[in-house]
């Protein structure tokens, strides 16, 4: 029997914004480090992200991360436009390393951790420079506050820089074993819905 291309699309975009649903309630359910800025909470919410980067493809992971932050716009009523793009930006840097090493490499543990490690550098390194040229003045901007140079290269280095490398050893680390326990039912998704 032929698959049908339309309802096989929809069986995709059926899974990405289920994945996006799914990464928004892991948004919700986060905690901050005791020797960060409260507001930097860790989150499970790219794990839907990976997943979907792996069954499908990069772009899979940068829809269910575009999914959550939309979602968490409409459920949070606007109140921080600016955490939003700041936090899809971080996803992106995350997710999308993760899934090119995957499609382009070997599709095994090796490239999934080389991706992590990658993905947590650039998003450590990138959310930094963002944050000190864009992120950090336009909150100062949108909340009032006297920004300096000196007060935003303190957060960077003191809170952006160390709070995106941890977040991203510690969904490394869960990540990883769910990949291993899971890579069979992934590779069985990818040829169903390929």
């Amino acid at each position: 029997m032929k698959k049908n291309p339309q309802s096989s699309k929809l069986l995709k975009l059926i899974i990405l914004a289920l994945l996006g649903t799914i990464s928004l309630v892991l948004f919700f359910v986060n905690f901050p480090l005791p020797f960060l800025p409260p507001y930097l909470k860790i989150d499970f919410s790219d794990v839907p992200a990976l997943m979907a980067s792996l069954i499908f493809s990069p772009m899979a992971g940068v829809i269910v991360v575009a999914v959550k932050n939309l979602l968490y716009l409409a459920v949070s009523g606007a109140g921080d436009p600016i955490g939003v793009v700041a936090n899809f930006l971080a996803g992106l840097m995350f997710v999308v390393p993760v899934s090119v090493f995957y499609h382009k490499f070997r599709k095994d543990v090796k490239s999934v951790v080389s991706g992590l490690v990658t993905g947590t550098v650039i998003m450590a390194v990138g959310m930094s420079v963002l944050n000190y040229f864009f992120i950090l003045p336009a909150y100062g901007w949108f909340m009032g506050w006297e920004m300096t140079p000196q007060v935003i290269w303190a957060s960077v280095i003191a809170g952006v820089l160390p709070f995106n490398a941890i977040k991203g050893i510690v969904v490394g680390l869960l990540f990883v074993p769910l990949f291993i326990k899971m890579k069979t039912w992934i590779e069985k998704q990818q040829a169903r819905l390929a």
